[in-house]
């Protein structure tokens, strides 16, 4: 008789985890550490020349170029409006749909559908509808003469220049496309404030106002310190809706670090070396700003 040969239950564990391991490491630890190595050398992707090391000279280059600093000047700009815009709409949404009321469920599906769409296709979808010629958002606007309407990605009024323009028509977009996500998790936080509180409130005869600064705000921060902390950290690399509208146009008023970053990996230039050091100075950026926000979120949740 032939004996029957079982894996173990450990056997089995690793015969699934072993694989999933060796293609994580492949497709993320190891891009990792090689392009932080890249980043200490003058290379290029496309150069059939070796990578020469230079030390810290892309770093130092990065750090004393004004105009890659005006960069991250329009990348702070970008986050700061549109962050700020959606936590006010995404807050003001979720307290309008929080009680239930007919087609509730219909009009927060409907509400949600921005987030679900690539960011891509609204770049491209947006770049229509912002069109001076036969655009709907000039024409809702009562602007309807292209002679006289803005040009939103050209940052024109009429055939004047209008600056910064395009960087507004950019912010609007995002907080169109991601006010949902804040309101969602603001939503949540919402549900789960106990009756009672306001109850007590109630019978204390206090006002709507009062209630709403010392009972749902204060219910609702930790939860929308988390929107705020995933809005800013893509705020801060938002890089395909742009790309879609505006290409970083027009010169370079919508010109993120993410898509000047993409510049100079690609696009010609195959700056391989620098382009590995901005990402990693951009990472170190993300991952500061996150410190900042977790310990504050900490702190207000009473931990140490």
């Amino acid at each position: 008789m032939h004996q029957q040969r079982h894996l173990s239950d450990r056997a089995i564990r690793n015969l699934f985890i072993f694989p999933t391991l060796i293609l994580l490491i492949l497709m993320n630890v190891f891009p990792l550490f090689y392009s932080l190595y890249l980043s200490f050398t003058d290379y290029s992707a496309i150069a059939r020349q070796a990578p020469v090391w230079v030390g810290l000279d892309n770093y130092v280059k990065i750090l004393n170029s004004e105009q890659l600093w005006s960069y991250f000047n329009t990348t702070g700009r970008y986050a700061l409006f549109s962050v700020s815009l959606q936590v006010v709409f995404g807050f003001a949404l979720a307290m309008l749909v929080k009680e239930k009321f007919f087609g509730s469920g219909v009009v927060t599906t409907l509400i949600l559908i921005p987030m679900m769409l690539s960011p891509v296709v609204v770049g491209l979808f947006w770049k229509y509808m912002y069109n001076p010629g036969w655009g709907y958002v000039n024409f809702l606007l009562g602007l309807g003469n292209p002679s006289v309407a803005p040009d939103w990605l050209a940052s024109a009024w009429g055939r004047q220049p209008f600056p910064g323009l395009a960087l507004i028509a950019v912010v609007l977009v995002d907080v169109w496309m991601w006010t949902p996500f804040v309101m969602l998790l603001c939503l949540s936080g919402l549900k789960a404030i106990p009756d009672y509180l306001y109850e007590a409130a109630s019978i204390d005869r206090a006002s709507s106002w009062f209630q709403f600064w010392r009972i749902t705000v204060p219910q609702v921060a930790p939860l929308l310190l988390i929107a705020v902390l995933f809005r800013t950290i893509e705020a801060l690399k938002s890089f395909d809706l742009i790309m879609g509208m505006t290409g970083g146009g027009p010169g370079a008023q919508t010109e993120v670090i993410a898509v000047n970053l993409y510049r100079q990996a690609f696009l010609g230039q195959w700056q391989t070396g620098m382009a590995s050091a901005l990402a990693y100075i951009v990472l170190v950026i993300i991952i500061a700003i996150s410190n900042l926000y977790i310990r504050y979120l900490n702190k207000l949740r009473g931990e140490d």
